[in-house]
């Protein structure tokens, strides 16, 4: 899988959401091996999109496209500066459950010092995870060059994601969270996404 990440600060959500449906109505048929968007804008304004395709090639071949082209030319005045992309192929995902019915989305952004054994803790025990948290229906981890990564949490709804994050872990669970966290560097930021914007091919 390949997925680009998009962001960037928008002055109006509601325009921006207008222009990601005419997107998926208009020229997502055209965009073989697009896989689904998840986009929206936080309180304070940061609109943040992944945007999923089956490989680099079927990416690079939307970007091509002419009505691409001009799709972009109009979305990209909605933002107040300029956008940012960040691509990546190193991608994990683990679905429990139907991530596009998801009623809320929080997105990580952070820096780590091993890559590798995060990829390990986050892909353990997925079974006791989703029987210990039922709230979560899904996730997608990216990793970025020089240890950055992008991890999106899909989950069923806010209050109940507030509810198990209040949840004591078995020991187990709480010794790989504390691993996971120690291979930040610095402090992550959330980007909490209370009304997910989630595109699929019809």
């Amino acid at each position: 899988m390949f997925v680009q990440v998009i962001q960037g600060q928008v002055p109006d959500a509601e325009e921006m959401r207008g222009a990601l449906d005419r997107w998926t109505e208009e020229l997502s048929p055209g965009a073989s091996g697009w896989l689904g968007t998840t986009a929206g804008v936080t309180d304070d304004g940061m609109f943040v999109a992944l945007v999923r395709f089956d490989s680099e090639e079927a990416a690079r071949r939307n970007s091509g496209r002419p009505e691409q082209d001009r799709w972009w030319a109009e979305t990209a005045k909605l933002f107040a500066g300029e956008a940012t992309f960040r691509d990546s192929s190193d991608v994990q995902v683990d679905t429990v459950g139907d991530p596009d019915r998801a009623g809320f989305v929080q997105v990580m952004q952070g820096r780590g010092t091993d890559p590798e054994r995060a990829r390990e803790l986050i892909a353990q025990d997925s079974r006791e995870w989703a029987s210990f948290r039922p709230d979560v229906v899904g996730s997608v981890a990216i990793q970025h060059e020089g240890g950055a990564y992008t991890m999106a949490i899909y989950f069923t709804s806010e209050e109940e994601a507030r509810e198990g994050e209040r949840k004591e872990p078995p020991p187990a669970m709480q010794k790989q969270m504390e691993e996971l966290n120690s291979l930040n560097v610095g402090v992550p930021q959330f980007l909490d996404i209370r009304q997910p914007w989630l595109y699929s091919p019809h």
